[in-house]
């Protein structure tokens, strides 16, 4: 199939995104902005379908997956600009290593986006939030730090602070990010970083992909927690989403199919497998299209190991030579575009520049591996028909 520019894409998502605006001024002088209270008056129905997937995507399974990843983004106005807000990246049990306490990511990073916007929406609203757009936005340069486990944060306006930060001597800890802010304004970054560290609140990589299998399932008529919830080894009555993480993907039971990684067998909602040292899956991500005619896969994910402005869900991409199907994901010959920066400027950078570095990692375990699941595959026989 054939596919639009990434820019006429982006479009695309941003008009549908904006459906859902919710409007907050937590600084001073924010513009008086009107909403009608029939959204017909507005053009929004005529948006909602000017954005629908299908106009993109056609009427297939790439369509469903674009449906569940737009479910991760969500258009406020905050202090006066129009923010695109993603769902942050957000894993149990990460950065507690030098922490004298653990502590509970809510949801544990498995909980499905509609409950987790209900929350960050409630956070938005918050005294505490409407302090901090406000500090952000004094006119101050200074260095503001987090404190995930008590959940709260503080300024340090002391210019030896500053110039260790603009020095690159980061002084902060896992637990206790170090941001260097100008005092210009809150940015999506900064709010990013206040849901994360205060909110304690995020999808984790397993979390998102099973969200997004669960929803192309749904399409097809089917339950995906009732179906494998004895493969899974979920208790009767809990939520299957915090059971299947990426070990269950990356396990060798009948539901789970392998696929020879070369470029000619890879299908939208496949999985992605990334292994660390020990040879354990580690991290997942999910194809949302292939394009065989330009030579592109385009595949989903929520990570912040990743630039700034797509720290948490995002959309990557890996370039292949269309007259070259046989060739592996392991090749060097293939392009991953996707960079790998430290979720904070100033930490350690991850050990891999990019997705691909990642995904050919330790060959001796067998390096990425490609999944999907034998429901899911019949699922999309179901969608296609």
């Amino acid at each position: 199939m054939g596919l639009s520019g990434p820019g006429r894409r982006r479009a695309f998502f941003l008009a549908g995104t904006a459906l859902a605006v919710r409007f907050l001024f937590p600084v001073p002088a924010a513009p008086d902005v009107r909403v009608p209270a029939d959204p017909a008056a507005n053009g929004e129905n005529h948006l909602a379908a000017f954005s629908s997937p299908v106009r993109i995507w056609g009427k297939g399974v790439e369509a469903v997956i674009e449906e569940a990843y737009r479910q991760n983004f969500k258009t406020y106005i905050i202090g006066g600009r129009v923010m695109n807000l993603r769902m942050p990246f957000a894993e149990n049990r990460e950065r507690i290593e030098l922490s004298d306490s653990g502590w509970e990511i809510r949801g544990s990073g498995k909980a499905d986006p509609a409950s987790l916007w209900a929350e960050i929406g409630g956070l938005l609203d918050t005294e505490d939030f409407a302090r901090y757009a406000a500090i952000l936005g004094d006119g101050r340069e200074k260095v503001v730090i987090m404190d995930i486990p008590t959940q709260t944060w503080s300024v340090s306006p002391d210019l030896f602070d500053i110039a260790r930060m603009k020095a690159g001597a980061y002084r902060g800890l896992p637990h206790r990010p170090y941001i260097l802010v100008s005092g210009k304004g809150i940015e999506e970054n900064d709010v990013y970083n206040y849901l994360y560290c205060v909110g304690r609140l995020g999808t984790d990589c397993s979390g998102f992909v099973w969200n997004v299998l669960s929803h192309i399932a749904a399409a097809g008529g089917t339950d995906l927690g009732r179906v494998l919830r004895r493969a899974v080894g979920a208790p009767r009555n809990s939520s299957l989403s915090y059971y299947a993480g990426t070990r269950f993907f990356n396990s060798r039971i009948r539901e789970i199919l392998p696929v020879e990684d070369e470029v000619r067998n890879i299908r939208p909602a496949d999985i992605l497998l990334f292994r660390a040292e020990d040879g354990e899956a580690v991290h997942s991500a999910i194809v949302q299209s292939v394009d065989f005619t330009s030579g592109v896969i385009r595949y989903l994910q929520s990570t912040d190991e990743a630039p700034l402005d797509a720290r948490g869900v995002h959309e990557s991409f890996i370039h292949f030579d269309p007259a070259r199907p046989k060739v592996r994901l392991s090749d060097p010959s293939i392009i991953w575009t996707q960079k790998r920066y430290p979720p904070f400027p100033g930490e350690l950078a991850p050990p891999f520049a990019d997705d691909g570095e990642r995904y050919r990692a330790y060959p001796e375990s067998g390096g990425g591996r490609v999944v999907r699941l034998r429901v899911i595959e019949e699922v999309i026989g179901k969608i296609t028909r």
